[in-house]
């Protein structure tokens, strides 16, 4: 019986207990290891396996984790390496995509959830001989514990702000060893608080978080969050000098997010479709990682399923559907005449020049439409190179697949259907020219219209 394909399996043990396919890029963690850094950013677009790989390393650094998952894997031949780093260092591991609400106060509320879970999974710390009673209180204050034995979170906002820092120096005390901190999905608070209003707040209350975690703690011994953008620094990295950015222009690091051509035929040969290789490569290719061509593993993944069911299964645009795909809207509300031009360039299958900017801050992207370039390249609607000899930022833009390309059809289609009948006036007055037999005007809202629109 082959392996059952991982369609959204973000647990890395789970790959193994289960008996799911698994794409080696264990040895992420020697890279990362090798050129050190105290805390790490990743930006990927979502579905690039980010989260996977956050779970990866928790199962490798983190004490009393079952590392025989690891067997077999790249990584266990680098022996020196698994004798001084595996399974040695307490692991404090968070993902913040869920930290969502229509209000600050629910998203805050979220927060205190997804801190107070992780720091129940410690509760060996109130009865820990290497705490005193000060820390032991310092601990009740992330996670109470009633007469069931339900935990309820809700430590105060000095509590929450100092949680991170709070739980690892803990948890040093405990271990005499320094912690390590993962975050996944860090910036989709800021996201989805942008959205809903209360963006300044949340910023204030990441970066505090992050701050304290991050600049001041000296029981961390390194870090890696990971997010779809690189949120400006001054937004709610301020002061942070140790930190490495690695975003998908980079050289470092660019295979081990995304599948590369020897990953997607390695997985086509195992489950006998190879014979689809074209298709997936015309569809679900085409990003451009470092010096790497990438495919997007959540739509490989997804469509080898489909395959297996059903040979003559059409392409579908998997990665397209997770997401409400605002960004292109936004990027048509704004568009002016050049603009315009632009994405009929890219819908024809060409690139455009663009300066990119990779930092910043949600509040950014309203302020023109060159922003939204950089966010959609980021986010990877767009894939790119740096042109050479150029300054650092400009960058040649295409869209990457048959996926995303369709993508872009059925949005400008949408949207020009929705301008066009949000003006019904127009609308009138050019169907009753016809009869009135009006060419002057037929032929002026006819040009006015191939103005205005993307042809």
């Amino acid at each position: 019986m082959k392996k059952k394909l991982p369609v959204g399996i973000e647990n890395f043990r789970e790959f193994f207990t289960e008996d799911f396919y698994y794409v080696d890029k264990t040895m992420f963690i020697k890279e990362l290891l090798q050129n050190w850094g105290k805390v790490n950013l990743f930006t990927r677009p979502r579905r690039f396996g980010k989260s996977l790989n956050i779970s990866m390393l928790k199962c490798f650094f983190e004490i009393g984790s079952d590392t025989s998952c690891f067997d077999g894997l790249k990584i266990m031949q680098e022996k020196a390496l698994c004798k001084e780093y595996m399974g040695k260092f307490p692991v404090i591991s968070i993902s913040l995509k869920s930290v969502d609400g229509l209000k600050y106060e629910s998203a805050l509320a979220a927060l205190r959830t997804v801190i107070g879970n992780e720091a129940g999974r410690f509760r060996f710390l109130r009865e820990s001989s290497k705490l005193d009673k000060d820390d032991k209180n310092s601990y009740d204050q992330l996670v109470s514990i009633d007469t069931k034995g339900n935990s309820k979170y809700a430590m105060s906002d000095a509590a929450l702000i100092d949680s991170l820092r709070t739980l690892s120096q803990l948890l040093e005390k405990h271990y005499g060893r320094k912690t390590i901190l993962l975050i996944d999905e860090y910036d989709v608070p800021l996201d989805k608080a942008f959205q809903a209003g209360y963006y300044d707040e949340m910023v204030s209350l990441i970066r505090n978080l992050l701050g304290n975690a991050l600049k001041t703690n000296d029981s961390l011994y390194f870090a890696v969050l990971t997010g779809c953008l690189r949120i400006s620094k001054e937004s709610i990295f301020t002061g942070l000098n140790n930190l490495k950015v690695h975003t998908i222009s980079d050289v470092r690091y660019d295979e081990f997010f995304g599948f590369t051509e020897t990953d997607v035929d390695e997985i086509l040969k195992f489950y006998g479709l190879s014979s689809h290789k074209n298709v997936i490569r015309d569809w679900y290719d085409g990003y451009r990682f470092g010096n790497i061509d990438v495919y997007c593993p959540w739509d490989v993944i997804n469509y080898c399923d489909e395959l297996l069911a059903d040979p003559s299964a059409p392409q579908k645009n998997y990665w397209a559907n997770t997401s409400g795909n605002d960004l292109i809207l936004r990027l048509l509300k704004k568009a002016d005449q050049t603009t315009k031009d632009e994405v009929e360039e890219l819908l024809n299958g060409k690139a455009i020049t663009k300066r990119i900017k990779q930092e910043l801050t949600y509040r950014d992207i309203e302020d023109g439409v060159d922003n939204v370039w950089s966010v959609l390249y980021s986010t990877g609607y767009l894939t790119g190179t740096h042109v050479p000899q150029a300054e650092a930022d400009i960058f040649r833009l295409w869209i990457p697949n048959g996926e995303i390309r369709k993508l872009f059809s059925d949005l400008v289609q949408d949207w020009f259907r929705e301008v066009t009948l949000s003006d019904s006036a127009r609308i009138n007055r050019f169907c009753t020219a016809f009869p009135a037999e009006d060419i002057a005007t037929i032929q002026d809202m006819l040009h006015d219209y191939r103005k205005r629109s993307i042809k």
